[in-house]
């Protein structure tokens, strides 16, 4: 079983997942519009926007579309983690998220990590970046 996000946008879903994938690296699979499939004959004020978007990091895939104002909720009580590698990586990824948002808890070392910090990107979703400290380290912190 494979989990992936799937982020919902008020209109700026290309632009996010372009910005997605300039942060993250990976490959934009898809940028699909409401007008190259049939849900455009239905959502004709969507038709020039996102339906399905696509981003594959590694073995992750993000996924997101844009919606009507009648279907979309700002993000609230999720916040999706990206497990990275080394601390250098982390604060990349971080700093490039942070372009443009607001960061809830800076880029720092943790009992638990090498590297943590949490962000609101500037299309309002909200992110954890961590490099982990291998578990028998952040079993036995005090």
């Amino acid at each position: 079983m494979k989990m992936s996000p799937h982020l919902a946008f008020l209109g700026n879903c290309e632009e996010a997942f372009r910005f997605y994938h300039q942060a993250f690296g990976g490959e934009l699979v898809a940028l699909i519009r409401y007008g190259d499939t049939p849900a455009g004959e239905n959502e004709p004020a969507l038709r020039d926007k996102i339906v399905h978007a696509r981003l594959e990091v590694g073995e992750a895939t993000l996924m997101g579309s844009d919606c009507g104002p009648d279907r979309y909720a700002a993000p609230g009580g999720t916040v999706t983690m990206i497990r990275v590698d080394t601390p250098e990586e982390a604060e990349r990824v971080f700093a490039a998220l942070s372009e443009g948002g607001a960061a809830s808890m800076p880029m720092m070392e943790t009992f638990f990590a090498r590297r943590f910090g949490a962000v609101s990107d500037r299309f309002g979703i909200p992110w954890m970046v961590i490099c982990e400290n291998p578990m028998q380290d952040a079993c036995t912190a005090r």
